[in-house]
């Protein structure tokens, strides 16, 4: 005998069949976390990337209830933890703290495993940090005038760290190798941690390193600041001139941390980790502490995030080309 459906019975067999998947989808959020969560920080250990991701990531714990495990995976300019990211389930329990290089990779790699933005899903522009130009306080250069006259004065024997390709450091290198019309020689490290150990060394002739990290060098007298690179002076550096001022060309290069995870992650999951991260940046522990370092906490929606994100990826192939910038 065989049984049939009235297309009103059909609709309602959909309409049963929907409202389960919806209602899966709800306890599958209600659920969320149940385990741990991995923060991936594609870059070495001691960086701004690492110093924002482990507070970030403690502060979560927190609030979701479960762990935040954070965990360096440096390499192929933060290539590596990127496409372990991007391929990772797209449940939330992988994320990864990006910056700067994520958006600039696609201008050196062909090949890039991952595309920057369709492959992600954003959770939260966390913050952003102005660079500081530093030096090693034992040259004899006391000034920004005084490092381009040595710079013209000794063409290619003079360098600068570089973070990673594409970095902050390694655009305001370029940028100011462009605006000066010097000679001068990127130094590539897996991370900004190492390029700052070498600048302390007296191994590289300058950095563009965040604030954060540089600050308390700069006050011990073991680096000298010669400039930064925000639209206005730092609070925490009063007395060190802007980029753009000493030049009078714009120089508005920051060091950016956006928290991502796989793209197709469920609206719900992205919305509670979203949370978790607005409440970290009002953590006392993180907001007043590290905005005394210099971080400048955005926060906002994961919309917001996202068109930040796509401006930041479309804002640099041009400038990258014309600098000559490629990957080591």
């Amino acid at each position: 005998m065989t049984t049939s459906f009235s297309p009103l019975g059909r609709l309602g067999l959909l309409a049963v069949l929907a409202t389960a998947v919806l209602a899966s989808a709800s306890c599958y959020a209600q659920q969320f976390p149940s385990k741990p969560i991995r923060m991936i920080i594609p870059v070495a250990p001691g960086g701004g990337v690492d110093l924002l991701g482990r507070a970030i990531g403690a502060r979560m714990s927190d609030t979701l209830g479960v762990m935040v495990l954070v965990e360096n995976k440096a390499g192929a300019n933060t290539a590596i933890g990127t496409e372990l990211v991007a391929k990772s389930a797209a449940d939330g329990y992988t994320i990864i703290m990006a910056s700067t290089a994520h958006a600039t990779n696609g201008a050196f790699l062909k090949n890039l495993p991952f595309d920057p933005v369709k492959d992600f899903a954003a959770l939260s522009y966390v913050a952003y940090i102005p660079l500081v130009l530093d030096i090693n306080a034992t040259l004899p250069i006391k000034s920004y005038q005084e490092l381009i006259s040595a710079a013209k004065a000794q063409p290619g024997k003079l360098n600068y760290g570089v973070g990673a390709v594409g970095a902050g450091s390694h655009l305001a290198g370029a940028m100011l190798k462009i605006q000066a019309d010097i000679d001068i020689i990127p130094i590539t490290y897996k991370g900004n941690g190492p390029a700052l150990i070498d600048l302390l060394g007296g191994h590289i002739t300058m950095f563009y390193d965040i604030i954060t990290t540089s600050l308390m060098h700069i006050q011990s007298g073991k680096l000298r600041a010669l400039a930064v690179t925000s639209p206005k002076r730092s609070a925490l550096l009063p007395d060190v001139p802007t980029m753009t001022e000493l030049t009078g060309k714009s120089f508005d290069i920051v060091g950016w941390y956006m928290l991502l995870a796989p793209a197709g992650t469920p609206t719900e999951v992205i919305a509670t980790l979203n949370a978790a991260i607005s409440a970290a940046i009002k953590h006392p522990d993180v907001g007043e502490k590290l905005s005394a370092q210099g971080v400048e906490f955005v926060g906002g929606s994961p919309q917001q995030a996202e068109t930040f994100l796509k401006e930041e990826v479309n804002r640099w192939p041009e400038f990258i080309r014309a600098s000559g910038i490629k990957l080591e």
